[in-house]
């Protein structure tokens, strides 16, 4: 090989093996252990969310379940969908609510108890939920009738599963955050529900009893919460909690955007 090759070569190799051992570096970086959090109880904070609805909700849908006289059996009254529900105090009900900032790169331990998904009177139950990275996800049907469970995830796998046989119970994990996760029944195309999967268990959804969700057992810090709702989207509110601090927050979602 001629010299005046060799300098330029060496210099090319050397930048090389810098620049991979650099991304070998920030790899290394990417994969270290989250830390494991310890709540201490006198200093731990909460925040309480309450989300209400100003306007006129939209007239609930009646469902024709008539394509399945099995379903149909179920109900002796007529079956509307359950998109907006507003209570009787005006809270908002089926809102997702979550921590959605300030708990990056802690880990929380997975709950031993699963999430359910159930299917009764041809409808799923509940509509929203929420669930942790890892956590079991129990689907059941509990009707007398084929369904079908289709998650459509983005971060996630997506599945498809049949469930024919009344009692019949299947299960799955997420592996990553994802909010939200969209389900339907391609069998009966009225079914639908949403989860939210978080590395964390700060979240809640408000009832149609209830208008507020408790994450209690904060530790201090600053947080973004967020308030997501199927069919007026997210809102969101950056808080700081002191130590053994309460704060009371509000979301309003409308029917006519202001």
């Amino acid at each position: 090989m001629k010299t005046r090759y060799l300098v330029p070569m060496i210099l090319l190799a050397a930048f090389l093996f810098a620049a991979c051992g650099n991304g070998e570096e920030d790899r290394r970086a990417d994969r270290r252990p989250a830390e494991a959090v310890e709540i201490d109880p006198a200093t731990a904070a909460t925040a309480v969310t309450t989300v209400h609805f100003e306007g006129t909700a939209p007239d609930p849908q009646r469902i024709s379940m008539a394509a399945d006289r099995s379903c149909q059996e179920l109900h002796t009254e007529p079956v509307y969908d359950r998109v907006v529900i507003v209570n009787e105090d005006g809270t908002l009900a089926n809102v997702f609510v979550y921590v959605k900032e300030g708990l990056e790169g802690k880990s929380f331990p997975v709950p031993g108890e699963g999430a359910v998904l159930d299917q009764v009177g041809c409808m799923y139950t509940p509509r929203v939920f929420g669930l942790q990275v890892g956590q079991e996800l129990i689907m059941r049907n509990s009707d007398a009738t084929l369904h079908n469970v289709h998650a459509s995830p983005t971060a996630n796998r997506e599945f498809n599963i049949g469930q024919p046989v009344q009692g019949m119970e299947n299960t799955r994990t997420f592996n990553q955050e994802e909010v939200m996760i969209p389900f339907k029944c391609d069998v009966h195309p009225w079914m639908s529900a949403y989860a939210g999967v978080l590395p964390h268990p700060y979240f809640g959804v408000t009832g149609e009893d209830n208008g507020t969700v408790v994450l209690d057992n904060l530790p201090p810090g600053e947080y973004v919460i967020a308030a997501w709702h199927e069919e007026y989207g997210e809102q969101t509110q950056r808080i700081t909690l002191g130590e053994s601090e309460r704060q009371e927050l509000t979301f309003t979602f409308r029917s006519d955007p202001a």
